[in-house]
């Protein structure tokens, strides 16, 4: 316990367990593979650097920017938006610039949540979604996802078991950690759902375009009347390979985006301004990056799965987002994810991120972020055949 209200609503951190074996092994020498953190490796274009770089030579870019995006790049969020999914989008007020989704979801949820309120999140998800609303003194209620298990009829199971009725839904396809993919009826069942419920729907879209086989997928707002109950937030970190530029945008309900633009206005002032003006390019200029980065994490994506596959670790190949959700081999399950996440760093020199950190009912997996090139996942899978021998 901290004395601190916020800090004391917040477990140990498990990833931090993983990552100081990992770091304690690197310092010692030894040539760790990791594919722990979902951490781009890949370069951002050269066209959105240089456009960043001509940006930031001109010192009128330096000043105070306007926080909720200035409005040239709303404006190309909307052309995007209505481009790719016909859907309409008010640059003025459906429309906002975020510090990335992380900044984003947390202000937004911190906003339009009381303490006490109930908030629907995924179990596992990623990290932000139920902790954005433990935060905020909101009261978390779990979704089991994945697994073979039918997240919406879980929805309905936990709506009809909770008092009071849940404020908030946040959900996230393509999903991490799970990889689960939906189609667009189901998101026309979520938008029914938050009509009859009066429910809010938050959608993290942030792996739009990293997706596979064929599979495309939909947008949240493409439902007539998604607008009427909720917003998405779309991250350029992993489409354009932009992940330390901290750039996203959430756009959707008008009245949820004027509460993001009202405390926002109190709390920053925007994102550097070349960086809005690179981001500008990236939506409107050439999308063929987008389709190159793609096709690098499939290839990533098959040799990791097919290497495991030659050891004995069958996963399904997942449809979208850039990781692989694998249950841990019957022999070691026992372990749990943590424990078999320091056994892979010190028996394969592998790094991978434990299920358990994605919540409770993750323990029996763990997450390969596809960060590495198929020459290190080929090694990777060499030492991870060792482990399984």
């Amino acid at each position: 316990m901290t004395g601190f209200a916020r800090l004391d609503r917040l477990p140990p951190y498990v990833f931090a367990t993983v990552n100081e074996l990992k770091m304690e092994r690197r310092r010692a020498g030894e040539d760790i593979i990791d594919m722990g953190m979902g951490n781009p490796d890949l370069a951002t274009p050269p066209h959105i650097v240089d456009k960043l770089v001509e940006a930031a030579q001109k010192p009128h870019n330096h000043r105070y920017s306007a926080s909720m995006g200035i409005t040239r790049l709303r404006k190309a969020i909307a052309d995007w938006y209505g481009e790719r999914y016909d859907v309409d989008i008010d640059l003025n007020n459906e429309a906002i610039v975020t510090i990335g989704v992380k900044e984003g979801m947390s202000h937004l949820v911190l906003v339009t949540i009381r303490p006490g309120d109930v908030v629907f999140t995924p179990t596992p998800t990623y990290p932000i979604h139920p902790y954005s609303a433990i935060i905020s003194g909101g009261d978390v209620r779990g979704i089991p996802v994945g697994g073979g298990t039918d997240f919406f009829e879980n929805l309905m199971d936990a709506t009809r078991q909770t008092w009071p009725k849940p404020k908030l839904l946040i959900i996230s396809y393509p999903h991490n950690p799970t990889t689960e993919v939906v189609d667009l009826a189901f998101f026309e069942k979520i938008v029914a759902y938050a009509k009859e419920h009066d429910i809010m729907v938050i959608h993290d879209f942030a792996y739009a375009d990293l997706t596979f086989d064929g599979y495309k997928a939909p947008s949240f707002l493409q439902v007539p009347g998604a607008m009427d109950v909720g917003v998405e937030f779309f991250s350029l970190s992993k489409s354009y390979s932009m992940p330390g530029w901290r750039v996203g945008f959430c756009v959707g309900n008008k009245d949820i985006i004027f509460a993001l633009k009202r405390i926002k206005s109190y709390l920053d002032y925007g994102i550097f301004q070349p960086i809005q003006i690179a981001s500008i390019i990236a939506l409107t200029e050439d999308q063929g990056c987008v389709a190159e980065i793609r096709d690098i994490y499939k290839e990533r994506r098959d040799s990791l799965i097919t290497g495991l596959k030659r050891v004995g670790w069958d996963i399904p190949p997942p449809q979208g987002t850039m990781f692989v959700w694998a249950k841990i081999p019957e022999a070691f399950r026992e372990m749990g994810s943590v424990e078999f996440s320091k056994f892979l760093i010190r028996e394969a020199k592998v790094a991978v991120s434990p299920g358990l950190g994605f919540g409770h009912y993750g323990d029996d997996h763990v997450r390969f972020a596809l960060i590495e090139n198929s020459m290190r996942i080929s090694q990777a899978v060499r030492g991870i055949r060792n482990v399984m021998r």
